[in-house]
């Protein structure tokens, strides 16, 4: 459905639904495997998940950015940030595609 967004309630519905554990220990397993995601990164560790994606993190060095209403100029403090790409079976399924080979 467009414009819907998926919620860590709707992931661990989904887990109860599809893998048949309680509600409660559903709610766990989603809540574990985000916990463990998200210290990986915080460690600055990448995340690859088969046929799924990375999440990367990248260093960006300070610059200097301008504010749109006054169009004054002002440092912007180097930073740490995560992305996400995508992997070849992701971009294929989200086009419509079928993907014979997967994203190693």
């Amino acid at each position: 459905m467009a414009g819907h967004t998926v919620t860590r309630a709707d992931l661990c519905e989904a887990v109860y639904q599809k893998i048949g554990l309680s509600r409660t220990e559903s709610s766990k397993l989603v809540e574990a495997v985000l916990d463990e995601i998200c210290d990986a990164v915080a460690r600055g560790e990448n995340v690859k998940l088969s046929s799924f994606g990375s999440f990367v993190v990248r260093d960006k060095g300070e610059r200097i950015g301008r504010n749109p209403k006054t169009g004054v100029e002002v440092p912007i403090e180097p930073r740490r940030v995560m992305v996400f790409k995508p992997s070849n079976v992701m971009k294929a399924r989200i086009n419509g595609q079928t993907s014979e080979s997967e994203d190693a």
